[in-house]
């Protein structure tokens, strides 16, 4: 195969660093002399070989810095049958700011995408590092910056506080900004920091508890719930019902890190089993093969899911159900 001479070098990475992943992930031999590849092996091998590398080559034209974290991920994308192209995949921006365009990285990621854009809602669940919020609020501020909606609310269930709320320093706002703090640092990665409070003095981006949305109507909203598995299933419906004409909700959350205390059942599980049946109502699940942080962070999730199931413990029960199962069979 003959690659252009401009796009080798993003190709093969800084140090050949791509070349390498490659080497490591295709059967097929991999040879690079200039800007000519040569494959040897079996003839599927080859084949797969060559397919990886045309698309890599079509990521890289379309303006995408390659990576060796987005090779795995192309590899994978092509021999898992899902039937994607890596270069549609990889190359479809969500928004850019200062040169950095925020995309989906995974096929499950993209699916999700595409299911915000035609469903009015969609729940996200699944690891922490799968981009689930993330990506929920990069078409929010999409959303915004094209008009489509007039405001943009981001809410979370107060839950992990607890008691500690009320000996926290400082007002009301003091106590809860922490806790809030991921959805700010988000937003500052997408849009101007210096317009963001200027925006949210507007009222035109939101950033508040879960209990602030009780008994409101959210017209010509993009509204997220994120950290939904730790919702009640009372708060779960009250805040699914504050949906108004021409808003979107994205509900995003991990049903194996629930911190509801005494056992209460996640209100995000419920949700699942409840409204599966309704049309325009999307649920997307991501795994542990769409985390793109850390590559460890992946192998965590899935020992912590094995380690589960060894114990007998049920995907989403909360911690502290787990710690009493765990002190149970120490006794």
């Amino acid at each position: 195969m003959e690659v252009a001479p401009d796009v080798v070098m993003g190709l093969l990475g800084t140090g050949d660093r791509n070349l390498r992943e490659l080497e490591k992930l295709l059967a097929a031999d991999v040879h690079v002399r200039g800007n000519r590849i040569t494959l040897h092996g079996a003839p599927a091998d080859v084949a797969t070989a060559e397919r990886v590398i045309a698309e890599l080559v079509s990521v890289v034209r379309r303006g995408t810095a390659l990576s060796p974290d987005l090779v795995r991920q192309s590899v994978s994308m092509l021999t898992d049958g899902s039937g994607e192209s890596p270069a549609e995949v990889l190359s479809l921006d969500i928004i850019s700011r200062r040169g950095k365009s925020i995309r989906p990285k995974t096929v499950n990621q993209k699916r999700y995408v595409d299911a915000i854009d035609v469903n009015t809602i969609v729940f996200g669940m699944g690891p922490a590092g799968t981009g689930k919020t993330y990506l929920a609020m990069a078409k929010a501020v999409q959303a915004l910056q094209t008009k489509s909606v007039s405001r943009i609310i981001l809410t979370r269930p107060a839950v992990e506080a607890g008691e500690r709320l009320g000996f926290l320093p400082g007002t009301l706002h003091d106590k809860i900004d922490p806790y809030l703090r991921p959805l700010h640092d988000a937003l500052h990665d997408m849009m101007d920091p210096d317009a963001i409070p200027k925006l949210m003095a507007a009222g035109v981006i939101e950033v508040a508890p879960l209990a602030y949305m009780r008994g409101r109507t959210l017209n010509d909203a993009f509204i997220i719930l994120d950290e939904a598995q730790n919702t009640t299933g009372e708060q779960m419906k009250m805040f699914l019902t504050r949906l108004g004409f021409g808003s979107k909700v994205v509900v995003t959350g991990d049903v194996t890190q629930v911190d509801l205390p005494g056992g209460a059942e996640s209100g995000l599980r419920a949700a699942s089993r409840i409204l599966t049946d309704i049309d325009d109502i999307h649920f997307a699940t991501l795994t542990s093969a769409d985390v793109v942080r850390h590559r460890l962070v992946a192998d965590i999730v899935d020992a912590y899911g094995r380690f589960e199931a060894n114990q007998d413990i049920a995907p989403g029960a909360n911690r502290a159900g787990r710690r009493a199962a765990g002190n149970g069979r120490r006794s």
